[in-house]
């Protein structure tokens, strides 16, 4: 498992939620790449000016190599007890993305993602 997180970070918002956000897409990210022979997380700051998503705010990502989604199904993501894999196969309430939304909206941001199936997903955000 290797974990890349990029330095000097510095983030002056609500303390307890952002630990609550990061726990919830790091957690995600942990349990959907737990299966590979070779994982990997990365954190991390993006290109700050992002036309698609109409922000000009600092650009965070959590990116993994797990199992990733069907993009067909990015709209259901944030969705309250929505789960796109069985809970059989993995452990969780489905709020944890509802929860992080939740947090982001909260500090004036936005979430969305990208992925592929069996390539791995990457969570981007701006407060």
């Amino acid at each position: 498992m290797d974990f890349v997180i990029a330095e000097g970070i510095v983030v002056q918002r609500d303390r307890r939620l952002l630990k609550i956000l990061l726990e919830n897409l790091l957690g995600n990210a942990w349990k959907y790449m737990a299966k590979n022979l070779v994982s990997w997380i990365e954190f991390g700051v993006a290109n700050s000016n992002n036309q698609l998503h109409n922000t000009d705010n600092v650009l965070y990502f959590i990116r993994d190599n797990g199992v990733g989604f069907d993009m067909a199904d990015a709209e259901k993501l944030f969705g309250t007890f929505v789960r796109l894999h069985s809970d059989k196969e993995y452990d969780g309430t489905g709020i944890g993305l509802a929860t992080v939304q939740r947090i982001i909206q909260r500090h004036g941001g936005q979430i969305w993602a990208e992925a592929a199936v069996n390539q791995g997903a990457t969570f981007y955000f701006t407060l």
